[in-house]
């Protein structure tokens, strides 16, 4: 079972930038592809990107493409996912996930981290 831990979260202006970090333990991430979501107060988890295991392919969620960069380490077992020109609307709890298969859909993730909180000022 691999272990998640998100970092990088905090506060920052609209229009800032974040970068956030998902480092694993307990098994290697090769074994993975990674996926960040999001969880606003109120609202539903919902999918931010994803990145096959070799690095070589993203998806991205509409609302975030253009501003929002994942990519991994492997040798690092970290993901990242850069953030950039943000929005009030991206405030949420970023939680990193993941999976066996491609998907965008939160059941189809499992060993999920802790999450950190991501707050964007107007």
């Amino acid at each position: 079972q691999v272990q998640l831990v998100e970092s990088g979260g905090g506060l920052v202006q609209a229009g800032g930038s974040l970068r956030l970090s998902c480092a694993a333990s307990g098994r290697t991430l090769t074994s993975y592809e990674v996926g960040w979501f999001r969880q606003a107060p109120g609202k539903e988890r919902e999918f931010v990107a994803i990145v096959s295991w070799s690095g070589s392919s993203t998806y991205y969620a509409d609302s975030v493409k253009g501003r929002f960069t994942i990519s991994r380490d492997n040798a690092k077992n970290t993901v990242y996912l850069q953030m950039n020109t943000l929005k009030p609307e991206d405030t949420a709890v970023y939680y990193c996930a993941v999976t066996t298969r491609w998907g965008i859909r939160p059941e189809d993730f499992g060993s999920w981290g802790q999450g950190t909180q991501v707050t964007v000022s107007s």
